[in-house]
């Protein structure tokens, strides 16, 4: 009988023991190697989905909250900004593109965006099929709302009011699917694209019809006249910004937070400072999956070492037929090994199980969909950090048969 049957052997004969020992094993390893995979694949999701942007500028608020609203369109706007600003920006020599965005209102929960065709290029978003919008009222999909919706070119829609599903708030105009984008696995995946004036027409005509249900005494202004102020008065929620030289990054976001009413907030600084805030998160959780670690390691030292004592008198027994000391190391250290390889097996359906546990919690909780990003340099490091310390109990076990005192046990034994 070989080495390895003998080891599996001991193992069937303690099933407890083994089952604890990779079970605990393999927690740590599946965590370990699921918050890692986790923080990677955030990170390159989130900074995939900045495309050419360089900086955002809105209504005065939270600067993270306004590139998590305008950039990732995963949280509420801060508030609205005049339209003429885009005019103003365009005009800067150091401005490269000034793309304005408007939103407020969603299709079964994914968010409709107002802008012009410059919106798509900043995401390099190309379409599969149709075009693009031309006219009021018209609309091109995202893959993943176009897959998740079932519209098809032609097709119409009506809008709700707010950012979440609901149809209670519903506007009467209909939107007409125009074209659909290619996948891009970037936020314009889950976005519908229409144009400023769409998103003008439909709060313009939503705001008439409760101004005439309230007002209906009051004189209407003439059609020029209302036509005139509108002009004057039209809101956007915030401007995509990219520069022609990193001068334009150096000086204009000062410029705009210190001497004008809305702020400029730039997504890349902002999504490291976050990344800095969940970090100590990720840290936390590692250390917990280390020290889980530690502790299995411990408990298969403790099995190892206790079978080495237990059944001194079978391996002393093996040395005086012949067994060299290298044969004994292998038949306890194997024991070992397959449970670290049990372990590693384990750990990785663990993480797995649990990124797309956690992935599916984000996809129904913040339309976001988190493309899993594998580091394999950093698995395999921290593969050979579990296994390294995996060996070291195993060997620090099998240190007692080298001073095994062959005579004396057998002598004791009879």
């Amino acid at each position: 009988m070989n080495n390895w049957k003998i080891s599996i052997k001991n193992l069937i004969h303690k099933p407890l023991y083994a089952f604890l020992s990779i079970f605990s094993l393999s927690i740590s390893i599946g965590l370990l190697l699921g918050i890692q995979q986790l923080d990677t694949s955030m990170q390159n999701q989130f900074e995939n989905g900045l495309g050419s942007i360089e900086m955002v500028v809105g209504a005065k608020g939270s600067p993270l909250q306004l590139v998590l609203s305008s950039v990732l369109h995963i949280d509420n706007p801060t508030g609205n900004i005049a339209y003429s600003e885009v005019v103003k920006m365009k005009k800067n020599p150091l401005v490269k593109e000034a793309v304005p965005i408007s939103y407020g209102d969603n299709y079964n929960g994914n968010r409709i965006v107002g802008s012009t065709l410059g919106f798509a290029k900043m995401y390099s978003a190309e379409l599969l099929e149709g075009r693009e919008v031309e006219h009021a009222m018209e609309a091109v999909l995202g893959n993943d709302v176009a897959k998740k919706s079932g519209l098809k070119l032609g097709d119409t829609f009506v809008s709700s009011h707010g950012l979440t599903e609901n149809s209670i708030e519903q506007h009467n105009e209909s939107f007409k699917v125009v074209g659909i984008y290619k996948p891009t696995h970037k936020v314009i995946d889950r976005l519908i694209v229409t144009n400023l004036e769409s998103i003008w027409d439909v709060h313009h005509h939503s705001e008439h019809e409760e101004a005439h249900d309230n007002h209906e005494h009051e004189e209407h202004e003439s059609h020029e006249e209302h036509d005139l102020q509108e002009a004057d008065t039209k809101e956007i929620t915030s401007i995509l910004v990219s520069f022609r030289n990193p001068m334009g990054l150096m000086t204009m976001p000062r410029n705009i937070n210190t001497n004008t009413d809305m702020q400029a907030a730039l997504p890349k600084y902002e999504l490291e400072r976050l990344f800095l805030f969940t970090g100590v998160g990720v840290k936390a959780i590692s250390w917990i999956a280390y020290i889980i670690l530690l502790i299995s390691c411990v408990s298969i030292f403790i099995g190892l070492y206790k079978m080495v004592k237990e059944r001194a008198y079978d391996l002393a027994l093996m040395r005086t037929y012949g067994a060299s000391n290298f044969q004994l190391f292998r038949i306890v250290g194997f024991e070992g090994i397959l449970m670290v390889m049990a372990s590693v097996v384990v750990g990785f359906l663990f993480s797995m199980v649990g990124l797309h546990f956690v992935i599916d919690l984000f996809k129904s909780q913040f339309q976001q969909d988190i493309a899993l990003t594998f580091s394999t340099a950093q698995m395999l490091k921290t593969l050979l950090i579990v296994i390294a310390i995996a060996m070291l109990s195993i060997v620090l076990a099998i240190i007692p048969l080298l001073k095994m005192n062959i005579s004396k046990i057998l002598s004791d034994e009879t």
